[in-house]
């Protein structure tokens, strides 16, 4: 018969002990995961013997690695892509990560594309340690702040290795915003619609002259 003794630490040794943070432990708590006792004193203390129940799945966070993510708008820009795939291979490697790359070819207005897909699955998995991006608006025209949340919900860093514009950010602007107008045209005149086939071409003329 084994018998486990039931040991009572304080938040930070047991934050030592299961090799997680303070914050991981507070974070459990309020999602009801773990149970915690209070000193009269208010201060927390964590049962052991309970929380190595814990441990398969702690041990799933250490193998957690960093992801570089890539993208461009169209396959026209397949070089830039390339580009930014050198970048991040060696930016990682020279900081002696250990990395996975995922790219991506598609508008930064759209939340649907595959690979960013497979971030947000691998970020909501507790799978990712940091995330790496060459330029914010790489993830997304509008809305990367969302990633970045998703990021400190789940522990995971952002390395964003120029803070700057993308050199290509003003063509992909003027496509993206050809993308938003070509959308409502044709909810207001019908996608086959004469007048908004015409209202298209202009856009596009527009867009070519940026």
């Amino acid at each position: 018969m084994c018998i486990i003794e039931t040991m009572k630490v304080s938040i930070s040794e047991a934050a030592k002990e299961l090799g997680v943070t303070q914050e991981t432990l507070r974070r459990w708590e309020t999602a009801g995961k773990i149970e915690v006792e209070r000193t009269p004193g208010g201060h927390r203390r964590y049962d052991l013997s309970k929380l190595y129940g814990l441990v398969p799945r702690l041990e799933r966070q250490s193998s957690r690695v960093t992801l570089a993510y890539a993208r461009v708008s169209s396959y026209d820009q397949k070089d830039d892509l390339a580009r930014q795939v050198a970048l991040l291979e060696t930016f990682c490697a020279a900081n002696g990560w250990s990395f996975d790359l995922v790219k991506d070819i598609g508008s930064g207005l759209n939340y649907r594309k595959r690979g960013l897909k497979k971030l947000i699955k691998r970020l909501c998995a507790g799978d990712i340690e940091r995330l790496v991006i060459t330029h914010k608006d790489r993830l997304l025209r509008f809305g990367s702040e969302l990633i970045f949340s998703l990021c400190e919900q789940f522990g995971a860093e952002v390395v964003i290795i120029n803070a700057s514009e993308s050199t290509i950010f003003e063509e992909e602007l003027a496509q993206d915003v050809l993308e938003i107008i070509t959308v409502f045209s044709a909810r207001l005149y019908g996608s086959r619609s004469h007048k908004n086939k015409k209202l298209v071409e202009k856009l596009k003329e527009a867009a070519d002259d940026l």
